[in-house]
């Protein structure tokens, strides 16, 4: 048995395929100065080649994994047009009279090796698109053939040094049983894919003890993507167990279906709504197949990722309102645009700044940018008329910036009103409390707004001052850390004082282990991963509020975070 990391959940058990490396050695090939312009051709049509072939992918993928994993392309496309990669390049040919391939080849190697010296892991897996679109520029211009893989009638586990988002989207997921990778981690963007594809990952192996090629085609490997092992040569004994899981997996899958139309009420009474999260229509299907009460938060930023230029007024109004008539009068909150920090538009020119998070994100771009806002705030005030849209501002520190938001929005009803486009006279208009700030002005911000969605991600974050995609410090990101609960707790009671409504959108309103803290609170709605909702409601089910108040009182007294998991755990094991 070989340990790693658990990067996308399931168990898969089948024979191996290795994934040759895909690199190439070269000499040192120089050119004559008469065919320096014959080099420039070449290396043009390549990256023309490289960008077509990246568009494809992202094309075929968008319908398979949604817009929002896509976006991993563009990252790549980037690159292509990265004027420090590209003058790397350029100069090697110019001034030292290189071929194409070579340049390419040690502008690869030169900026591989200047990121893998840095300590961060994000910097790390940057080095992996950079030497993926490299590689695929360097097939071009040596004319190498594509790697094949087996048959689809030939179900596989592909293994592989590292896994490269481009490589990974020519697998078919229906015949890819797992994968594993000696290299990797849980935030890289294979990671990201594979959980979108549903396909198990085990990343990182630690196999420092073992010879150089420990895995060889055609070996049977069981994996546990949720436990970060992979077994090599597994005994039948073995198989029969993990086969055993694998059944109870899709078993369990079956079952939670079963409470899709269940209604989401404790023992003792208590109604909690269970929302969807989403940013695709394809998502808005697997929430409403898991019974979804409705849309808790629609992420609109992807609206604006995977394009050219800003989506018009018309553009999103065909979407929002299509979410709207899809709901069928469940409700749809819309969050408006929340881009900036580690979400970038490759055709709005954000500053750089020594502190993106903490930085021109989000509202503060919207308010700035108000020609950009009210297009926006047009298009969701005109879908309101096609269902029950709700509006929400992310990001907020201060009531002057809901009283702002508010008065656009308002000058944007009016608008319309004087063009005779109808709307929902009574739309509703909320906020993402994620700000320390926010919750300490809690009860002053209720007094704006119809209602509160809590994004435990960035509270946590801030709260904390701990960016949990650092591997240095992300153990120290904990939701359940002793202030965030008291955040929690002042929020929904100055929610609760003021009359309005309060749910939750981020991770936490997930995880079953938080759902006790939720029911104490006496929270509306928990939105989440459409995936998410059925197995959140099957707990709820058979967890009293009542009995998570007296819980969530013993969880107040603790003085460390380890005091409060320990009691989460003994709490969870009592209601299983």
């Amino acid at each position: 048995m070989i340990n790693g990391i658990g990067a996308s959940p399931g168990i898969a058990i089948g024979k191996s395929f290795v994934l040759p490396n895909w690199e190439w050695e070269m000499t040192d090939q120089k050119i004559d100065v008469a065919d320096l312009a014959r080099e420039f051709d070449r290396l043009y049509e390549g990256i023309r080649t490289s960008k077509f072939e990246i568009e494809q992918m992202k094309d075929e993928l968008r319908e398979v994994v949604g817009p929002a994993e896509t976006t991993i392309f563009d990252a790549h496309l980037a690159i292509l047009d990265d004027p420090a990669f590209m003058n790397e390049i350029q100069g090697m040919i110019q001034r030292q009279y290189k071929a194409a391939e070579v340049a390419v080849k040690e502008a690869i190697d030169h900026f591989v090796a200047m990121f893998d010296l840095l300590d961060d892991e994000y910097m790390k897996e940057r080095a992996l698109d950079i030497k993926d679109v490299g590689n695929r520029l360097l097939k071009h211009l040596l004319g190498a053939p594509e790697i094949t893989l087996p048959s689809d009638t030939q179900p596989f586990i592909l293994v592989a040094k590292e896994l490269s988002p481009s490589q990974l989207a020519h697998l078919n997921p229906q015949h890819v049983l797992g994968i594993v990778t000696l290299s990797g981690s849980t935030t890289s963007h294979s990671a990201i894919m594979a959980r979108a594809l549903g396909i198990p990952l085990v990343v990182g192996l630690d196999i420092d003890e073992m010879e150089d090629d420990p895995f060889q085609t055609g070996e049977m490997l069981v994996i546990d993507g949720s436990e970060g092992i992979v077994i090599l040569d597994p005994t039948p004994a073995e198989v029969d167990r993990y086969g055993e899981l694998q059944k109870q997996e899709r078993e369990d899958r079956q079952r939670l279906r079963g409470f899709a139309n269940v209604q989401p009420v404790t023992p003792d009474g208590k109604k909690l709504e269970l929302a969807a999260n989403i940013s695709s229509l394809k998502e808005l299907e697997v929430a409403l197949s898991s019974g979804a009460h409705g849309v808790g938060l629609f992420r609109t930023e992807f609206l604006y990722m995977d394009r050219q230029r800003f989506p018009r007024e018309d553009e999103q109004f065909d979407v929002y309102r299509t979410v709207a008539e899809r709901l069928d009068g469940k409700p749809l909150i819309i969050r408006t645009l929340d881009v900036g920090g580690d979400k970038q538009l490759d055709y709005f020119e954000l500053p750089e700044e020594d502190n993106p998070f903490l930085g021109y994100r989000a509202i503060r771009i919207s308010l700035d940018r108000t020609d950009l806002f009210k297009t926006q705030l047009r298009a969701i005030v005109r879908a309101s008329h096609y269902g029950q849209v709700k509006i929400m501002y992310p990001l907020i520190s201060s009531v002057e910036e809901v009283r702002a938001a508010n008065r656009l929005l308002k000058e944007v009803m009016q608008e319309l009103s004087e063009e005779g486009i109808p709307y929902d006279n009574g739309l509703q208009t909320g906020i993402m409390i994620e700000l320390p700030a926010a919750v300490q002005i809690a009860d002053l911000l209720a007094e704006e707004v119809d209602f509160f969605s809590i994004g435990t991600n960035d509270l946590v974050q801030f709260t904390l001052a701990v960016d949990r995609m650092n591997e240095q410090i992300s153990y120290m990101y904990d939701p359940f850390h002793p202030a965030i609960l008291r955040m929690l707790r002042m929020t929904v009671e100055a929610a609760k004082s003021k009359g309005i409504k309060v749910g939750v959108c981020g991770e936490m309103a997930s995880d079953l282990s938080a759902l006790p803290i939720w029911l104490a609170l006496d929270v509306d709605e928990l939105s989440m991963s459409g995936h998410a909702i059925l197995e959140l409601k099957e707990r709820l089910l058979h967890t009293c509020q009542e009995e998570s108040r007296a819980l969530f009182a013993e969880l107040l007294r603790c003085r460390t975070s380890a005091d409060i998991h320990d009691k989460l755990k003994a709490f969870d094991a009592s209601v299983l």
